[in-house]
């Protein structure tokens, strides 16, 4: 199964934020994350994403109903899948290699570009090369909730997190063509929470029986209008 995402131009750039009903956000089309890989525990959170775009960045919005919320790590690069967190995919070149971004409900980012998604023994990517510190620091993002959510949060709570990424990264490493109307990019929208009370792993579009997000022949489209 390969889902559309039809990610609209803003208006003009747009001032960071987590209110899905401001009149960009509004406009955007809803990306849900409701396929749950089995493994996930009992507890399937509502997450959905939105994409929007200008000439020099994208512009990514999660917001989760959640609950046994926890976010530990702060520091870039920190394994923030352990969190409470929000992840976005994607690859603009076809055959060439893709990005991950993960952000735990704290704001963290986890950020690489991967050429080769093949897992070493033991564990890890057999090619992913982390951003700079300075390109890590271009993605600016914002969150609804404090750096560190600890003890967890058992009760129902509702997160956001919204973030600004810059197309500079892209271009930095890929043939770049920038994203006109009828443009088709791919990639992924994920949910996770591997090291909380209630585990689970949702996905935009399905990932198959392994439980892996880093599968791009899995990765839905996202077409830029």
């Amino acid at each position: 199964m390969k889902l559309l995402y039809i990610a609209h131009r803003a208006p003009a750039e747009i001032c960071l934020n987590l209110d899905p009903f401001t009149p960009e956000w509004n406009a955007a089309a809803e990306a849900p994350l409701r396929h749950f890989h089995a493994r996930s525990s009992d507890h399937r959170p509502r997450a959905t994403a939105r994409l929007l775009h200008d000439d020099k960045a994208l512009y990514l919005q999660f917001r989760v109903e959640d609950r046994y919320v926890r976010s530990v790590h702060t520091s870039f690069m920190n394994p923030v899948y352990r969190d409470s967190c929000v992840e976005f995919f994607v690859q603009p070149v076809p055959d060439a290699g893709y990005f991950n971004f993960e952000i735990n409900a704290g704001g963290t980012l986890l950020a690489t570009y991967v050429t080769d998604h093949r897992r070493r023994p033991g564990g890890g990517l057999t090619e992913a090369r982390p951003l700079t510190p300075e390109e890590a620091t271009s993605v600016r993002i914002i969150s609804t909730l404090p750096s560190v959510v600890d003890p967890e949060i058992p009760e129902p709570i509702t997160w956001g997190i919204a973030a600004r990424i810059p197309f500079s990264i892209f271009r930095a490493r890929i043939a770049w063509v920038q994203p006109t109307p009828g443009i088709e990019w791919r990639g992924n929208f994920y949910k996770c929470a591997d090291r909380t009370s209630h585990p689970h792993w949702a996905s935009w579009n399905p990932i198959g029986e392994a439980l892996n997000f880093h599968c791009p022949e899995h990765f839905g489209r996202l077409r830029f209008e």
